[in-house]
């Protein structure tokens, strides 16, 4: 089963909580055991699991990043976003999760983000569930 949700982004680099989307293409399967993959299929965007209980850890991985790679820095692809490309590359495209009795396994503090590192935008992500 395949499920294609759209967002929209509010600003050049944010971390948006899509762990409520995931649950429920989970719920909609009715799949007891499988694996789920999530894919974003953008060059500037990624998504990843981490903390969902303090809002602040977002703002903190956000700001890492935006310091450890400056939008301002001297690149040579000529559309002006080449930091976006790599914290896309570093953070990735792609997640594998279980489903175990017909729940996501995820830890007590975990959920999963889109990272949006040159929006605003409207953008994808894909949801594959895998029987098994």
């Amino acid at each position: 089963m395949t499920y294609t949700y759209s967002l929209k982004t509010h600003n050049r680099e944010e971390m948006i909580d899509i762990t409520s989307y995931i649950q429920e293409s989970v719920e909609n399967s009715k799949i007891e055991e499988g694996i789920l993959i999530v894919y974003v299929p953008h060059t500037t965007a990624a998504v990843t699991i981490n903390e969902n209980a303090d809002p602040s850890v977002r703002k903190d991985i956000t700001n890492f990043l935006k310091n450890k790679i400056p939008k301002s820095k001297e690149y040579s692809h000529l559309e002006s976003n080449a930091d976006s490309h790599i914290k896309s590359t570093l953070v990735g495209p792609s997640l594998t999760l279980i489903i175990e009795n017909g729940k996501l396994l995820l830890g007590t503090w975990q959920g999963i983000y889109f990272c949006e590192f040159d929006g605003p935008r409207n953008r994808n992500f894909i949801v594959k569930i895998i029987e098994g």
